[in-house]
């Protein structure tokens, strides 16, 4: 205990307050200011809320402080001034806390950091960048206002921990910490050390606190990238390992913890898309494109359901005399806030979310049922057959069988009238039960093509015993025939093309060239033996209207 004047002059000691805060031969306390010896003045809350204590006219005031003892090491004391009661004294009671103090530090270590790494973790790597963050951490500073992430990811580490064990992959995890922790020091700059944290499993952060922009973080992901190309020996047991790197820099203000995350969580997934053991910096115009890519995604469902798809038809032509043989059914998006959207902005993201069952669906039963108003509407020409593009998903994720049998009786189209396109990689190899699908088509009387075929890895073998009968050329053969304008033949592809047609003849298969642009392509298919055409030079893909007029005029 300490006595302490109205002035905050010490004026009594007891013995364990000289034991506590000097050692023998020590300055005595007995005539210093015990704010000064008891850091009561360090910041202005402590220092006024003292000073009306000494008045007489606060409630006793309760402080933990970390003092300097004599010696030389620091203790934890727990500090209460109270007023004593009738006389002009008050009385400072100090508690040694030091071990409970030290206690609690061991525990928000162990809180705070990875047992595997030694490395901060996840919750204090959060609480380090939210500080980092706020504005005021730099007011006054001269510091740039910046922050930067490198955020990584190691290639193939679920393999090690499948194949050698979770022991050795904590070995590993533990060794490639301290390579990343040495990258670190060497990237030391006049503010601190880039803090190293393990995010959880095989995922690493380092945060670059005051950034002077993005070559310095891109000079740090370089140096982990070659740090962890250099193989681990690991108790004799010799491991190579990589990294994938997302590198985000910016500037504080403006900047959230989720808004930073969510840009080094995509830069991540890019670096690993775009090939592994690379780091990849943000690019906003590419997270854009993502965000676009998410939107579009995330609206397909509901887009069939709100009719926001059209159908578009492409002519479909005979080359020998020009006359109109079918036409290709194309659907078209026409999305609320990006406008008109050709399929390849969207199919593929169908695909993968399992949404081009219903697409396709509603575009088999609409093309079919303009198909049969078609041949309603002049019954005494030849009809024109509707080809369809029908995605491998299809075949596998619905009963495609069951939907064409449904439609073609609710729309009384003939099955001859109904060609259904799947790409070459997606017919090539197939067995099964999408086979047995083909097949069963092929029975009913529809039409099965192979779309873009010479593109992919053809066994020719194998389609002598497909359920096809026709198959379109890929328009880049097409590309590469003289066209007119004084572009040179390309002699491959003329050979390829004849050779395919003629195989096709042999099987009993039709072939339609795509992308005909124009007369000499198209006059010299025809002489080949190519028997359909589609391309520009007979029509873009337009409306239902346009072919309603086109086959009123034939």
């Amino acid at each position: 205990m300490l006595l302490v004047d109205r002035d905050g002059i010490v004026v009594g000691a007891n013995a364990a307050a000289l034991t506590l805060l000097r050692d023998e031969g020590a300055e005595p306390v007995v005539g210093l200011a015990a704010d000064e010896l008891l850091d009561l003045s360090s910041d202005p809350r402590t220092r006024d809320a003292y000073r009306e204590v000494l008045r007489g006219r606060q409630a006793p005031l309760g402080r933990t402080r970390r003092l300097k003892h004599s010696a030389g090491h620091s203790v934890w004391v727990r500090i209460t001034a109270s007023p004593v009661p009738g006389a002009d004294v008050v009385l400072l009671s100090l508690d040694d806390v030091s071990a409970h103090r030290q206690l609690q530090d061991g525990l928000r270590h162990l809180q705070t950091h990875d047992p595997v790494t030694r490395l901060p973790n996840r919750a204090l790597f959060f609480e380090r960048l939210t500080g980092a963050l706020e504005a005021g951490a730099y007011e006054g500073t001269g510091a740039t206002g910046r922050v930067g992430l490198c955020y990584l990811d190691l290639d193939g580490f679920k393999a090690v921990n499948d194949t050698l064990g979770h022991h050795v992959g904590d070995r590993l995890l533990a060794a490639v910490a301290d390579r990343l922790t040495h990258c670190a020091d060497l990237a030391r700059h006049a503010t601190g050390t880039p803090l190293v944290a393990r995010l959880g499993g095989d995922e690493f952060a380092l945060l670059m606190e005051d950034s002077t922009g993005t070559e310095q973080l891109a000079e740090l992901a370089e140096a982990v990238l070659d740090a962890l190309r250099e193989p681990f020996d690991l108790s004799g047991q010799r491991l190579s390992v990589s990294a994938s790197i997302g590198v985000v820099e910016r500037h504080v203000a403006g900047t959230s913890t989720t808004g930073l995350m969510q840009a080094a969580d995509t830069t991540l997934y890019w670096a690993k898309a775009d090939g592994k053991a690379r780091w990849t910096l943000f690019d906003p115009e590419r997270n854009a494109r993502r965000m676009t890519r998410q939107a579009l995604a995330s609206g397909l469902r509901a887009a069939v359901e709100r009719d926001e798809f059209v159908l578009e038809y492409q002519p479909l032509v005979r080359l020998e005399d020009g006359g109109l043989r079918g036409v290709e059914a194309l659907v078209r998006w026409r999305h609320p806030r990006f406008g008109m959207l050709t399929p390849n902005r969207f199919i593929g993201l169908a695909e993968e979310d399992g949404s081009i069952v219903q697409l396709g669906r509603w575009v088999l039963e609409t093309a079919c049922r303009q198909a049969r108003a078609w041949q309603l509407a002049d019954p005494e020409v030849p009809p024109v057959y509707v080809s369809v593009n029908v995605a491998v998903r299809q075949v596998w994720d619905s009963d495609l069988v069951a939907d064409v049998a449904r439609i073609l009786e609710e729309t009384r189209l003939p099955p001859e009238l109904l060609q259904l396109e799947l790409t070459e990689s997606a017919v090539m190899g197939t067995t099964g039960r999408p086979l047995q699908a083909l097949r069963e088509l092929r029975d009913m009387g529809v039409r099965i093509a192979i779309d873009d075929f010479g593109t992919g890895y053809s066994n020719l073998a194998y389609l002598s015993r497909l359920p096809v009968s026709v198959l379109k050329l890929d328009g880049a053969f097409v590309r590469g025939f003289q066209d007119g304008d004084g572009t040179p033949e390309d002699p491959a592809d003329a050979v390829i093309v004849e050779a395919m047609v003629q195989l096709a003849h042999r099987l009993g298969l039709t072939v339609t060239a795509e992308c005909v642009e124009t007369v000499e392509q198209a006059e010299r298919l025809r002489r080949i033996g190519c028997d359909t055409g589609q391309g520009w030079l007979y029509s873009r893909p337009v409306s239902a209207a346009r072919i309603s007029g086109l086959l009123a005029a034939r």
